[in-house]
């Protein structure tokens, strides 16, 4: 079996976003790049009973090799990703109760707290919607994810994506946090939303947010 590391780290991530809270059910998927195309959590099978052999290993044209088990409906965009941006690592789609419910109002959350910047803009975007597994999917959650790290997806979750498993996870639970957040100031009145000024001092600033010598930064 190969990449056993990438396979074992993914497992984890995946088992974290039933954990989390991320997900219920098999909904969800989680990928990882590896040299030559990706590995992706099979479609429909529990987190729980799903082990490092049946991930599935995809290399950039769609190709599997013999014997694998069927990949997640929503492969493409994860390929997709990867090809499109040579940063990503790992990519988390999840469908989190606050964040689900916005991407059913088909709504993007604004800069009503600066914390919005961690997803690399001034708003996360919500896609356009498009039926699950189609490459029309695809072209929107890759337009919506355009100078972004994270998206909503319309009637449907988010994607995050990240360097490494660990990172995009981080953003995933960020993005949701945040979505709660927003869901709730809602209920109060009108947030107030930073100004594109602002917003730009405060993505200049998380350009070194974290940092710590021989540390890893989120």
């Amino acid at each position: 079996m190969r990449f056993f590391q990438e396979r074992r780290e993914l497992l984890q991530t995946a088992r974290a976003i039933v954990e989390h809270g991320l997900v219920t059910g098999t909904s969800g998927n989680v990928s990882v790049r590896v040299p030559g195309g990706l590995i992706v959590t099979p479609s429909g099978m529990p987190y729980a009973t799903m082990t490092t052999e049946d991930l599935v290993e995809m290399r950039m044209d769609a190709s599997l090799a013999p014997g694998q088990l069927v990949p997640s409906t929503e492969w493409r965009f994860h390929r997709d990703i990867y090809a499109q941006r040579p940063e990503a690592g790992a990519v988390v789609h999840a469908h989190p109760v606050y964040a689900t419910a916005l991407a059913c109002l088909r709504r993007s959350i604004p800069a009503f707290h600066y914390m919005i910047a961690v997803a690399g803009g001034h708003d996360i975007r919500c896609a356009e919607y498009a039926t699950f597994g189609t490459e029309e999917l695809s072209r929107s959650a890759l337009a919506a994810l355009d100078g972004r790290r994270a998206c909503l997806l319309a009637n449907h979750g988010l994607i995050a994506v990240g360097e490494s498993l660990e990172r995009a996870l981080y953003l995933a639970e960020e993005v949701e946090a945040l979505a709660g957040q927003y869901v709730r100031a809602l209920q109060v009145g009108t947030p107030h939303v930073l100004d594109a000024a602002e917003m730009e001092r405060v993505l200049e600033r998380f350009r070194t947010y974290g940092r710590q010598p021989g540390k890893r930064r989120f």
